[in-house]
């Protein structure tokens, strides 16, 4: 069965990576590095949450109200269309809390996207990946202790990836206090190639 990274990445094709290059003035190879490194990040954050009962729980609400019933297509498409990005930012404020800011940052130093672009680019995508994950609870039938253990299951494929578990790791769970080389992550990141194969 594939995992929920697979997903997310499939709905995404080259030509929805020039948009959003095109949507924040960079280039596609730089887009889909932070796409790259972004993905992974916000699905590990999702993991994170929702590895407690009550932050399952909230999840499990959230995604049956607002997200079970979207096309992720449809999703992509209205985010790329300059539609929904205050949604966006809403749920990035729900997944990462006060390490928001700091999750931009390991976005920009893994790709070379500035910090302002890679905020943006994260409200772009937070919305597919709820509408993903909304679809999947959905036609897997989960309780809140299944979209759990599924989240679950996917930190844990992340976290064994060099290069995108050493980024989650970093903004999710040190300290906050600055001792983290990002240039280290980067160098990870940049190791793993792109998600969607090179053009």
């Amino acid at each position: 069965m594939s995992g929920l990274l697979d997903l997310v990445k499939g709905a995404i094709d080259s030509g929805m990576v020039n948009k959003a290059a095109n949507q924040l003035g960079t280039t596609p190879g730089q887009a889909e590095s932070a796409i790259d490194a972004a993905l992974p990040l916000l699905l590990g954050a999702l993991g994170r949450n929702a590895s407690q009962p009550q932050g399952a729980q909230s999840l499990h609400r959230a995604l049956e109200r607002d997200h079970a019933d979207n096309n992720p297509l449809s999703v992509l498409g209205n985010v790329l269309g300059g539609q929904g990005l205050g949604d966006g930012a809403a749920i990035l404020g729900h997944i990462f809390g006060g390490r928001q800011e700091r999750a931009s940052l390991g976005v920009s130093k893994a790709s070379g996207l500035d910090m302002g672009n890679s905020g943006q680019l994260m409200a772009m995508l937070a919305p597919v990946v709820m509408s993903i994950l909304g679809s999947q609870m959905k036609q897997r039938g989960l309780d809140s202790g299944g979209l759990g253990g599924l989240l679950g299951q996917e930190r844990q494929r992340i976290e064994e990836d060099k290069g995108a578990g050493g980024l989650m790791n970093a903004v999710l769970d040190r300290d906050g206090d600055g001792d983290v080389d990002f240039a280290d992550i980067a160098k990870n990141v940049g190791m793993l190639g792109s998600l969607f194969g090179k053009r």
